[in-house]
């Protein structure tokens, strides 16, 4: 094994090991752990694929150049295999840079409506049924855990957790394309509530969030959280529900309050908001660490900011701008359908670029 990818070695070790473990039907009666494990051997055997493809290709380049000196046939084929082995090579040095280990996770994305009323509300939810569309074109399932709807149709607030049915690579995953999506969305058009036609500029917030496999992956200490019960309300305050079924969660060493009341049952309100709780404490601990870690590649694409503003939608020109990127394209309502694979995949390109010059100069 070369210098240069000396550090192939203990990956490959922790990959056999993991194969062994996700053989033991053992591991399996814990459903978070051989999720975590199958996440991790997913993203692993990317890294053994490509070893053993430019293992093979410098072989072969190597054996041709030995037999070359003898068979002017094997002289002719060199510079192909030596090609072939600068790209497997090269190939696997990407792979190895170290991405975000949680790519291969589902999510909980969070939309809350802004600066702009009704008008922030409303745009609120075409961002939903945007994400909506856009996990059903990726063959991804999603539940609205909660929802508080505005009196014109709209949503303050709304929270979804969208799933990978199955995840063949980290690249897989919803947070390895859904994560681009924190920050401030900014629409500009003619508001229903404006009666003199003028363009309104409003904004609404997404907030993206890792979701936890294994509760014993985030400890919360059950005397560290504060939980209330109360009626749900709907649109305008009015009760919906005449048990207290409603449920909240602080968690008081942080000061992160979670709220539920889209279920019937506070068992089932309490649960859910247990896991966006746990998301939000695990998006927390990995932003303490970044921020923490003065070498750590800092992403130039999704920052730690949520008040970034990242995107606009401009509904009378059609377009989409991505302030991050610089993508911008004409078909805006191809996107709000649910097209959305152009702009994250400017976003992931960018985000790729960043760590493998630091990477490279690092």
């Amino acid at each position: 094994m070369t210098d240069s990818f000396s550090g192939v070695e203990p990956l490959l070790e922790e990959h056999a090991q993991i194969e062994r473990a996700l053989a033991d039907p053992a591991v399996h009666a814990d459903a978070g752990r051989a999720r975590t494990l199958g996440r991790r051997y997913a993203e692993l055997n990317q890294v053994v694929g490509a070893y053993r493809t430019w293992e093979q290709a410098r072989d072969d380049a190597g054996a041709a150049a030995e037999l070359a000196e003898l068979d002017e046939g094997f002289a002719a084929e060199l510079p192909g295999l030596r090609a072939a082995e600068a790209e497997a090579s090269e190939r696997l040095r990407r792979v190895l840079v170290p991405r975000d280990p949680d790519d291969g996770r589902d999510v909980i994305l969070e939309i809350k409506a802004g600066e702009g009323g009704e008008e922030s509300a409303l745009f609120a939810g075409d961002l939903l049924r945007m994400y909506l569309r856009y996990a059903e074109r990726r063959g991804w399932s999603t539940q609205v855990l909660e929802a508080t709807e505005s009196d014109l149709g709209g949503y303050k607030d709304v929270q979804v957790a969208v799933k990978a049915r199955s995840v063949a690579g980290p690249e897989d995953g919803v947070w390895a394309s859904l994560k681009y999506e924190g920050g401030v969305h900014r629409v500009q058009r003619v508001p229903v509530t404006e009666s003199q036609g003028r363009i309104h500029t409003s904004a609404a917030g997404v907030l993206v969030f890792p979701e936890v496999d294994d509760p014993g992956e985030v400890e919360i200490d059950p005397n560290d959280l504060r939980i209330d019960v109360f009626r749900s309300s709907g649109p305008g305050g009015q009760s919906v529900n005449t048990t207290d079924s409603a449920v909240r969660i602080t968690h008081l060493p942080t000061g992160i309050v979670v709220s539920m009341q889209n279920e019937k049952s506070q068992l089932q309100n309490r649960e859910q908001a247990m896991r966006v709780l746990r998301a939000r404490l695990l998006a927390a601990r990995a932003e303490a660490a970044a921020a923490e870690a003065a070498d750590l590649r800092r992403s130039q694409v999704r920052t730690v900011d949520r008040s970034e503003r990242i995107r606009t939608y401009n509904f009378p020109e059609n377009r989409i701008a991505d302030h991050r990127t610089g993508y911008k394209a004409y078909n805006l309502d191809h996107v709000l359908d649910g097209e959305l694979d152009p702009v994250v995949r400017s976003a992931i390109e960018a985000d790729e670029a960043a760590r493998l010059a630091a990477a490279t100069h690092g």
